[in-house]
């Protein structure tokens, strides 16, 4: 799992920019995977005041939701925090984590936006692409886009819109709790992924690969 591109070297908001606006046109809107018998989570955490990434990979069997590997790590961090930017913030250390892993996912869920991103290339687009892997992202907050209230039921959900397109749905995963904000990142439809994210959230609001992820960056 080793992309082509040398992230650690991405230092500009220029150059960020001109990969985001290559790369996007390779992203698969379309469900291209066979059998999913295996989730991976990520997420990033930051120490020592952001100088250093810590990724953590998280592992479930699906449907089961059994965790089966983890791993953790941390390198320096080499691109500032820059809203729109993040995937280059993380990516880094993502694919370090990825590199020792036993267990190759069929499918990640990524803690942040895929196609619901001003330039349509989130993070969960841009690991997808450059890992040529199905991926979606669900984040905890809004970044773009406007939508109607959803219902409060388990499984409703409504469009996420931005300047006409629809770039992701607003996913009520559990009764009564606040929403999260679901999109495509590669190889996958937006039914596709609303369907893994439910089925991924049998408790809680966040999937359990997210919750796993999360607690492994946060707490090491």
């Amino acid at each position: 799992m080793k992309p082509k591109i040398p992230y650690s070297l991405v230092k500009t908001v220029d150059s960020a920019t001109l990969i985001q606006e290559t790369l996007k046109s390779q992203v698969i809107t379309t469900d291209q995977f066979n059998q999913i018998n295996y989730i991976a989570g990520v997420d990033v955490g930051f120490q020592d005041d952001g100088k250093l990434s810590q990724a953590a990979i998280a592992i479930l069997s699906f449907p089961e939701l059994k965790l089966v590997e983890t791993q953790i790590a941390t390198i320096p961090t080499t691109f500032p925090y820059i809203p729109g930017f993040l995937s280059f913030r993380e990516i880094p250390a993502i694919l370090k984590g990825l590199e020792t892993i036993k267990i190759n996912p069929d499918l990640i869920i990524c803690d942040g936006q895929g196609f619901a991103h001003p330039r349509r290339f989130g993070l969960a687009c841009h690991l997808g692409v450059i890992l040529d892997i199905p991926t979606i992202g669900v984040a905890k907050t809004r970044f773009i886009g406007e939508h109607k209230e959803v219902d409060l039921e388990k499984g409703s959900y409504q469009p996420l819109i931005d300047q006409g397109e629809t770039v992701g749905v607003v996913l009520r995963s559990r009764t009564n709790v606040k929403p999260i904000y679901v999109s495509i990142g590669h190889k996958i439809s937006l039914t596709t992924a609303i369907d893994f994210v439910l089925k991924c959230t049998p408790k809680y609001r966040l999937p359990e690969t997210t919750r796993y992820a999360d607690h492994l960056a946060s707490n090491r």
